[in-house]
């Protein structure tokens, strides 16, 4: 058990001392929970069979209202059913019946009969608050899990700690018992009142789940007990919370206490922010955090935390959405790397002895443009990037002028697009697409050999199907110059170029069976319409002999 540290009380008033109640699992008193109904139960009345020759034990000790909760049997009739609330006088309290004298062992042989079952007996538990003896009136709490417990309470904590109980027993000065019916959470209002009684009362919320003080803010809440309320919000400010879950019950129980007037910005603000415009300007110092960094392992980390994020956050259906992040960000940082890139391409063109820092350079641009591309994919808004991307011809030819080590990590990027284009992940236009393999397909050609052995994360089968798949979007005039191009190079290099054998088979029937097939239809279509045109004529003969 566990005592209760007493506010300290006017004079005249009542002198509190303890709280017998029972303690749980968690460390924390409160109404025990029906788990424990039933072991106390079960202590009371053993299913095992009694031993005829033992009689009853009789009970010498006297019962004192301070020792741990008091657990009687009670039977509970439809009459005794009540309604929401119920107030009654005293002796209506304690109707409920004494528990019978314990049978002879002949009246208990005439009367045995089929046992029931201990869960399905309606149970009863008796707490007193304060000093022994000094209680003024009872508070009856009828729970929803089939038991009853009584509070032995004391009216002036009551009123000054409850706008609900200060109401109720305003409307009769002389009401010495009141009744709640279907209490959903019997235990927790328990315990709720016990925090009337509770100086310190910050030290009872700690150590406590937050699950659970939510289950006591609903219940002060109800009671008007705004202490408790004001010491679970300063708990839920203060504790972490652990998961999603709890922050969305958090929010959600914690706004719904807004329109009592009560301060809940503090706990608020662990999820919403006074700056309007804190998500486009923070997503942008981000990026540029995260394209800056020159640490592998770490900045490899961020853009794949970064671009996780984003994607939940593009998951979202657009009116649940908190923020939507702006595009023109990305873009302008696209814009930043591509400068950055045509840069490092001058100066890497020009005669130099030491060319590895310039290599790193290019490296990391590159692939601070595929990180970037990749987040426009998954936003859908990659369109506009193709038509950047395919619009660098001053970038195609210095690709020529430099050493394949240091410029095949922007082939990676044009491959990249052409697997988005063949996905269907962008679309870009006719005239983009066209220029996109115009401008870059043969840089790439000329770096597949170093691609294929040189670059672990390089899928050859992925790139060649999207070239393929590129190329045959196109008229079937660009398809045909672009794979005759193709063709001859193949020839050529063998494994050293793309294998695009599969779009080639689609062009050639496209070029070489597919008007066959469609000048069938021509005739098909001509000779239908001439059959028309002479069924026409036979109509209008017969009309005009009519």
């Amino acid at each position: 058990m566990a005592g209760i540290r007493l506010t300290r009380m006017e004079q005249g008033q009542t002198k509190i001392k303890n709280v017998p109640i029972a303690v749980t699992p968690e460390g924390f008193w409160c109404c025990p929970s029906p788990v424990v109904f039933q072991k106390s139960l079960k202590a009371q009345n053993p299913l095992n069979k009694p031993k005829p020759s033992s009689p009853p034990p009789k009970s010498s000790v006297k019962k004192k209202p301070v020792s741990v909760p008091v657990y009687e049997r009670r039977t509970v009739t439809a009459a005794d059913a009540p309604s929401r609330l119920v107030l009654s006088d005293d002796q209506q309290c304690a109707t409920a019946p004494e528990r019978p004298p314990p049978p002879t062992s002949s009246m208990a042989a005439a009367e045995r009969g089929p046992r029931p079952k201990i869960e399905s007996l309606p149970k009863k538990v008796a707490i007193e608050f304060g000093e022994p003896g000094t209680c003024d009136m009872k508070v009856i709490l009828l729970g929803k899990q089939g038991f009853c417990v009584k509070l032995s309470v004391h009216r002036n904590v009551l009123t000054e700690k409850s706008s609900f109980f200060s109401e109720k027993l305003s409307e009769q000065s002389g009401l010495s018992c009141l009744q709640i019916g279907e209490c959903e959470d019997v235990e927790i209002y328990v315990e709720t009142v016990g925090l009337m009684y509770c100086k310190e009362m910050k030290q009872r919320l700690m150590k406590q789940s937050v699950s659970r003080i939510l289950r006591i803010l609903k219940v002060a809440e109800f009671l008007g007990f705004i202490s408790c309320i004001q010491s679970c919000l300063e708990f839920l400010e203060a504790v972490p919370w652990v998961g999603e879950e709890d922050e969305e019950k958090v929010v959600s129980t914690v706004l719904q206490l807004q329109a009592e007037g009560i301060g809940v910005n503090p706990v608020l603000k662990r999820v919403s922010a006074d700056i309007s415009n804190v998500p486009k300007d923070t997503l942008s110092h981000i990026i540029d955090l995260v394209l800056k960094s020159n640490e592998e392992r770490s900045r490899r980390e961020m853009k794949s935390i970064v671009l996780k994020l984003l994607r939940e956050n593009n998951s979202l259906p657009s009116y649940a959405r908190t923020t939507d992040i702006c595009n023109d960000t990305i873009y302008r940082s696209c814009r930043t790397c591509l400068d950055s890139l045509l840069e490092l391409f001058k100066q890497a063109a020009e005669p130099s002895e030491d060319r590895d820092p310039l290599a790193k350079s290019i490296a990391l641009e590159a692939d601070n443009l595929t990180w970037l591309l990749e987040i426009l994919v998954d936003k859908q808004a990659a369109d506009e990037f193709a038509l950047m991307w395919a619009n660098q011809q001053e970038l195609a030819v210095l690709h020529a002028k430099l050493p394949t080590v240091s410029r095949y990590c922007v082939s990676c990027l044009s491959g990249r697009l052409y697997v988005g284009i063949g996905r269907g992940e962008l679309l870009p236009s006719k005239d983009t697409r066209r220029l996109l393999l115009q401008t870059w397909l043969q840089p790439l050609m000329n770096d597949y050999n170093w691609l294929q052995h040189g670059c672990r994360s390089f899928d050859r089968k992925l790139v060649e199907e999207g070239i393929g798949r590129t190329i045959l979007t196109l008229p079937l005039e660009d398809q045909q110059s672009i794979l005759l191009s193709w063709c001859g190079s193949f020839l050529k290099t063998g494994d050293s170029c793309p294998n695009l054998q599969r779009a080639f088979e689609v062009w050639w029937r496209r070029t070489f069976i597919r008007p066959y097939v469609e000048n069938l239809g021509k005739v098909a279509v001509s000779d239908s319409s001439k059959f028309a045109e002479g069924e026409k004529e036979t109509r209008m003969k017969e009309q005009e002999n009519y």
